[in-house]
């Protein structure tokens, strides 16, 4: 290249910044599939809460309870089981995307801190969003408890070699079954470090109750699976052959998940029972175990994530645009829709003819005494989620803008 083809260049390249919004250069640096299967399972997601707190049958049973659901019911519960696995295994995809042009110290000393600031969110936000009282009577350690310790953990596993920490990822996911069998009892150290762990529990401490809803054994596991992905999305990977891993892996995660499942040894607490109707038989043979999230479940969730992946690298529609929204914002939407949702049942109890007072919880919404004959049917849970869903569109619309106009200058926005 001559000298005056390199400065035609040069001051092409500068216009193009100069005219160029910084918040679209960033835009543009995002990868929209992930953005777009993120926002889906955070839509999804809601579902599932706004059904804890408004459903009248979720206060009575569980809804993969074959005795006592319906198939409607059933699935309702069931795709939410995807939001979970799939947003830890983007949680992985997004740490290594964010260490690229970082060194590994850095890197790690952002995983490790956000872990501890989402440790203290679960605790101190979310648990206030589950309860509306301030007291902290029970700490109920979920889905961000578990990214946050899957993150600290993960900021000493990134200075392992990719090979390794693809060993390390199966191995988790795949083993931990193994200890089903293994029960600690009593309230000693042990049996709640187990439950940390492993085995889903709770213990009183006084006043306070801690339920362990997601022990992080597997979920450090798909963390670690999702930082090992992230290498396919580096900018010189060729896109074509993320595609063929994605959907081949996805396949075959799904055909493993049906093998094993078919075999009925090994991968899952709960086994396949063969029912009265070939429905029912079906709904057994995917009424896979989430606490904590055993091998099938994580294959019958990620196979079709990864499937997804590799299908929607394509440019987004006016819908999809929508939806992305959503998924770049992700925490931002947790905490807020965990707070509407209780603030719409708080409104919808007084309608009902309770009191407000009855939604200043001492325990889960499921196991309150004081609502006893509350809650709706169906139609009102989607009602209320549809609506749900649409009133945070604006407010996420307006964090993303905000966020990647000021992410540059306020680093503190990268923790939200």
């Amino acid at each position: 290249m001559s000298a005056k083809e390199l400065n035609i260049t040069t001051i092409t390249a500068k216009k193009f910044m100069s005219a160029t919004p910084i918040n679209t250069l960033i835009r543009r640096r995002r990868i929209e599939s992930i953005d777009l299967l993120r926002g889906i399972v955070m839509i999804i997601m809601a579902l599932d809460h706004v059904r804890d707190y408004f459903h009248r049958d979720a206060f009575l049973y569980d809804p993969t309870d074959l005795s006592q659901t319906s198939t409607f019911l059933f699935f309702t519960r069931f795709i939410t089981h995807y939001c979970a696995p799939t947003f830890v295994f983007l949680a992985g995809i997004s740490a290594y995307l964010y260490g690229i042009k970082r060194s590994k110290r850095e890197l790690a000393y952002y995983l490790f801190t956000r872990g501890m600031w989402l440790i203290l969110v679960e605790l101190f936000i979310i648990s206030l969003a589950l309860t509306f009282n301030p007291t902290y009577p029970m700490f109920n350690l979920q889905v961000i408890w578990a990214i946050g310790v899957s993150m600290i953990v993960l900021s000493a596993i990134i200075f392992m070699k990719r090979q390794l920490i693809l060993a390390i990822a199966i191995l988790l996911i795949a083993a931990h079954n193994l200890f089903d069998s293994v029960h600690i009892t009593g309230d000693g150290f042990s049996p709640y470090v187990w439950s940390l762990l492993h085995e889903p529990n709770s213990f009183a401490f006084g006043h306070l109750t801690v339920f362990v809803h997601y022990p992080v054994i597997p979920w450090i596991g798909v963390i670690a699976l999702g930082y090992y992905f992230g290498a396919f999305y580096k900018a010189k990977y060729n896109a074509e052959k993320r595609k063929r891993v994605l959907l081949s892996v996805g396949i075959f995660l799904i055909a493993l998940f049906i093998l094993l499942r078919a075999i009925n040894v090994y991968g899952d607490p709960v086994p396949f029972i063969k029912q009265q109707t070939n429905l029912f038989s079906l709904l057994s043979f995917i009424n896979v175990t989430k606490y904590p999230p055993s091998l099938l479940y994580i294959l019958i969730t990620l196979g079709p994530a990864m499937i997804f992946l590799a299908l929607s690298e394509k440019p987004l529609n006016a819908l999809t645009k929508k939806i992305s929204v959503y998924g770049r914002v992700p925490f931002f939407y947790y905490v807020i829709h965990r707070f509407l949702i209780h603030l719409f049942a708080t409104i919808a109890a007084v309608i009902s003819g309770h009191k407000w007072t009855d939604m200043i919880l001492m325990t889960g919404v499921n196991h309150a005494s004081e609502l006893k004959g509350y809650g709706f049917n169906l139609f009102i849970v989607y009602i209320v989620w549809i609506g749900l869903v649409i009133l945070l569109y604006p407010l996420c619309k307006w964090f993303d803008k905000y966020k990647r106009a000021h992410t540059l200058k306020k680093r503190w926005l990268t923790y939200l």
